[in-house]
């Protein structure tokens, strides 16, 4: 896939092509192919991965409130019907929407729910965890509960453990609590890089929570509102290239590249290019093949909403990893 003329796809299926079909069917209104690729899910990682990507366009129909109403008795429909609902809660939260609290409510019935009814599934415990990120300074009790190490905040720790205990290490759970530890106090960000190593240690390898420093890293310096060049100084810290050696070696190294997520190769290829390792950053490149994400690439630009700036900078970046 180098060369000149290479243009890279985003596409959120990636390399799941049965997910793509379904995605594809679900646009035109239909869901047999969501309930056919769901029955055929056979671990939680790949359940967990379907069921948020099939989600992000389902909650802009009514696909899966039709499914529900042909199928009451099935549990993937009432597990994507909490998917949908925590989706549309949460960009209601992001968009300051009126009805916020009461879709987040709804939300909250959808996924106990779901729970209920596939009580052996960890994503209505997900979906909480990302509500739980939606409560701002009014945190209930149950998200300030004691955490389980030093140096960790006060958090929703039951609800992770409720997922930790039905699929270890579950990356979107993890990622939900980061969202919750950002939600949780403005500032610095000590507490996010504690819970991203805290998280790290505990994973074994091949998990994609060794990835999840960067995240950190990348969300650091969005915040700060840096530039090119203070992003590059940023990656060569011998503690950011410390954070990306663990990445590559405990990661990528051991993980089934067609089944990870897109995010984060882009945010292990970013992090690689940034600490001048090109030649394990190629490797990368060619693990993604012709897709990308707009994100980290996009903090490089001087207008981050703009995509096109994005995949310029992910192209040159690919080039000179690669020696296009």
């Amino acid at each position: 896939m180098a060369g000149r003329g290479f243009r890279p796809v985003y596409h959120p299926a990636g390399h799941d092509h049965a997910l793509r079909h379904a995605l594809q069917d679900l646009r035109t209104g239909r869901w047999a192919a969501m309930a056919r690729l769901l029955d055929e899910t056979s671990d939680w990682s790949a359940w967990t991965r379907r069921t948020q990507v099939l989600a992000t366009v389902a909650a802009g129909t009514d696909v899966v409130r039709i499914w529900r109403a042909e199928q009451p008795e099935s549990p993937a429909a009432a597990v994507m019907h909490s998917r949908v609902a925590v989706e549309r809660a949460v960009r209601a939260h992001r968009s300051g929407h009126a009805r916020a609290g009461q879709l987040c409510q709804e939300a909250r019935a959808a996924c106990h729910e779901a729970g209920d009814r596939s009580p052996a599934d960890p994503v209505p415990w997900v979906g909480l965890l990302a509500l739980a990120a939606l409560d701002g300074p009014r945190h209930p009790a149950e998200h300030r509960a004691a955490p389980p190490a030093p140096m960790l905040p006060p958090g929703p720790w039951g609800l992770l453990a409720e997922s930790e205990k039905r699929h270890p290490h579950n990356r979107e759970a993890h990622h939900r609590m980061l969202q919750f530890v950002y939600a949780r106090r403005s500032g610095p960000l000590s507490e996010a890089v504690n819970y991203s190593h805290w998280a790290a240690s505990t994973a074994p390898v091949g998990s994609a929570l060794h990835a999840l420093p960067l995240y950190v890293r990348v969300e650091r310096y969005r915040r700060e509102r840096g530039h090119e060049r203070a992003l590059d100084l940023h990656w060569v810290a011998e503690d950011a290239v410390r954070e990306v050696r663990r990445a590559l070696d405990t990661w990528f190294f051991f993980c089934a590249v067609d089944e990870a997520s897109l995010l984060d190769l882009n945010h292990l290829a970013h992090a690689l290019f940034g600490a001048l390792r090109f030649a394990d950053a190629a490797r990368v490149f060619e693990a993604l093949g012709p897709y990308y994400t707009t994100l980290p690439w996009a903090y490089r630009t001087a207008r981050p909403d703009d995509r096109a700036l994005a995949e310029e900078v992910f192209l040159r970046a690919r080039a000179r990893c690669l020696g296009d």
